[in-house]
């Protein structure tokens, strides 16, 4: 795989993947560790840390390769490889009730999952960084794919009274973000974010056919997870002193995997020429 902007994927890896990992190592086994080994019915059969620390040393180990993949390209075959089995397994787990809210019918209706299906970015990553011999069409499919989900998908959730809630915080403490509750109510508000969620899906999938919506495309849904981002400033939630991030903060930073995925979608678009 060779695009003028790995680099710049490697590196948004390396920050994100590291400063989970380090937060992680602090933080110590959590809730959302503990969801994926109930899973898998590990819970117990270790002590708690050993499972945090693989968990963090995992995290570290991707952001190391990935550093190592900017020096020199050979590396990110292995990389894709532990991003596929980063990725995998808590993304299997996403089968089990517990990911999803059992007050709103169960699935689609997600809960603690919506951290968890963030690793498909990671996923896609890790796909395009093996050495398979796919169509330039396959890989952004491939690329875009995780972005159309989580847009979808916890778009949808905007609709829901529990996600307009569950945002309040993260909107009202955005200067970006906040007037729009001086114009709206908490429901009506949460209902225009998942409408432009639900239009940066149709310009993401129109761009792959048509070629001039590539740019409002990338801008528009590039919108959400840089804003996104910025909640890791505003929100008091994501911060900690002692752990780097909070478990909201590892919510909000997974977001710059999508990042990833739309640089990927460009590249993409740019060889196909």
């Amino acid at each position: 795989m060779k695009y003028t902007h790995t680099n710049l994927i490697l590196v948004i890896l390396a920050i994100s993947t590291g400063l989970l990992g380090l937060s992680i190592g602090l933080m110590g086994f959590h809730k959302n560790i503990e969801l994926t080994t109930n899973f898998y019915g590990v819970t117990g059969s270790l002590p708690d840390n050993v499972y945090s620390a693989i968990a963090a040393l995992s995290m570290l180990v991707v952001a190391m390769l990935s550093i190592l993949s900017i020096k020199n390209n050979r590396h990110l075959p292995m990389l894709g490889c532990l991003l596929v089995i980063v990725s995998g397994i808590p993304l299997v787990a996403l089968i089990d009730s517990s990911m999803w809210i059992e007050s709103l019918g169960g699935f689609p209706a997600i809960g603690s999952g919506q951290g968890v299906i963030k690793y498909f970015a990671l996923l896609s990553i890790g796909f395009l960084f093996l050495p398979y011999d796919l169509s330039i069409h396959t890989r952004k499919w491939l690329a875009i794919a995780p972005v159309l989900l989580v847009l979808l998908w916890i778009g949808g959730m905007k609709f829901t009274l529990l996600e307009a809630k569950g945002i309040e915080d993260l909107v009202a403490s955005s200067p970006l973000m906040s007037w729009m509750y001086d114009i709206w109510d908490i429901q009506t508000t949460s209902n225009i974010i998942g409408v432009y969620d639900l239009a940066a899906v149709l310009l993401l999938i129109g761009a792959i056919y048509i070629p001039r919506l590539l740019t409002p495309a990338l801008v528009v849904s590039g919108a959400v997870f840089i804003v996104t981002q910025t909640f890791l400033i505003t929100w008091d939630g994501a911060l900690s002193p002692g752990t780097l991030l909070s478990t909201g903060g590892h919510f909000l930073i997974k977001d710059l995997w999508y990042i990833a995925n739309l640089i990927l979608f460009w590249q993409l678009n740019q060889t196909d020429k």
